[in-house]
């Protein structure tokens, strides 16, 4: 059961009441400060058109997604048909949201229960920790699942160009579900037909204001996505997004003009364990407020969710269960700091 809900990060700001125990982390013994400082990841930047090409270069392009994808379960796509200028109004309008006045924003408020609009995520315990991020979650597609109410209007603009990144968002999928299915040589539509034809994208705007405490703050805990993949606009100028590996932490490259996609647990399924749903997590900055727009792939709800059958062999056996719905488990179990992935394991 969700608790009642607490103030907004920016509401705690504008409050001048300093910085609520509810968002420090105690540290363990040997964990470094949250702001440490951490090497860059080396993720290759594919061409999303070079995926489907039956050339030479195509061939490589599946290589390195292969690669990529096996290892991090990160990959920077360009030439995703999207124009620099249409990015840019994207993280403009997200901006001119979050700087609107508050009871304009309350507008669009979450309801108790609900995940989507304005606010922060739910409050499932007592003892959780708070996340330093203020969102706007939207479900974006199908069309007849949009829930308009919770879509501003203020700032002008709001409302088309989400439903235009939404149909642009669409070709960008397709097109990586064939890529990924063609880098593991199998059929290009095997991964797209388990996804379904009533799946479901949630586009969620992030805010993570400027925080006192770096060093014991974090903006998002670190959990891996209940998605299938993941496409984020990460901020042009401020880092702040890690990935786990190996059990240490690598920042993400900030590369101008790309989209980040990242693996979620249902391809990691139904991969049967060779593409990774990666942990990750945002931290926190003492001087700039930071900025991002993810959009969750999420196959539809009556789906069956399991390992492509052409990659459950003598030498590589089948790893995950069958699941359905798997993201109504997923975010009982992230409040809590634990994988669900884990609940599909055989």
């Amino acid at each position: 059961m969700e608790k009642p809900k607490f103030k907004t990060v920016q509401e705690v700001i504008a409050s001048g009441e300093g910085l609520p125990e509810r968002y420090l982390h105690t540290p363990t013994t040997e964990s470094q400060p949250l702001d440490a400082p951490v090497p860059e990841m080396d993720i290759p930047a594919i061409d999303l058109i070079l995926l489907l090409s039956p050339s030479e270069y195509g061939r490589q392009e599946l290589s390195k997604l292969h690669s990529a994808l096996s290892t991090w379960g990160v990959v920077q796509v360009m030439n995703h048909g999207m124009t620099e200028a249409f990015l840019e109004n994207i993280y403009e309008l997200t901006k001119q949201f979050f700087a609107l006045p508050t009871e304009e924003k309350q507008k669009y408020a979450r309801e108790i229960g609900s995940i989507q609009g304005y606010g922060n995520d739910m409050i499932l315990s007592d003892d959780q920790v708070l996340d330093w991020i203020d969102r706007l979650y939207l479900t974006t597609y199908p069309e007849d699942q949009r829930k308009l109410h919770f879509w501003p209007e203020i700032p002008a603009g709001f409302r088309e160009t989400l439903h235009e990144y939404t149909m642009k968002q669409q070709v960008v999928i397709e097109q990586f579900f064939k890529g990924m299915a063609r880098s593991l040589e199998l059929d290009e539509n095997c991964f797209l037909d388990m996804y379904g034809e009533n799946a479901m994208m949630d586009t969620r705007f992030n805010l993570y204001p400027p925080c006192p405490r770096p060093d014991k703050v974090i903006g998002v805990k670190p959990h891996a996505d209940g998605s299938a993949f993941t496409l984020l606009l990460p901020d042009k100028d401020v880092e702040g997004l890690q990935f786990l590996k190996d059990g240490k932490w690598y920042k993400a490259p900030i590369v101008p003009d790309t989209i980040l996609i990242n693996v979620g647990d249902q391809i990691e399924i139904m991969s049967n364990g060779i593409y990774k749903s990666p942990v990750h997590r945002v931290v926190t900055n003492r001087e700039k407020e930071r900025i991002s727009v993810a959009t969750f792939c999420v196959p539809g709800a009556d789906q069956d969710i399991q390992p492509v059958d052409a990659l459950v062999t003598e030498t590589r056996p089948r790893l995950y269960k069958t699941v359905k719905k798997y993201v109504e488990l997923y975010f009982e179990y992230y409040q809590q700091g634990r994988r669900p992935i884990e609940a599909a394991l055989i």
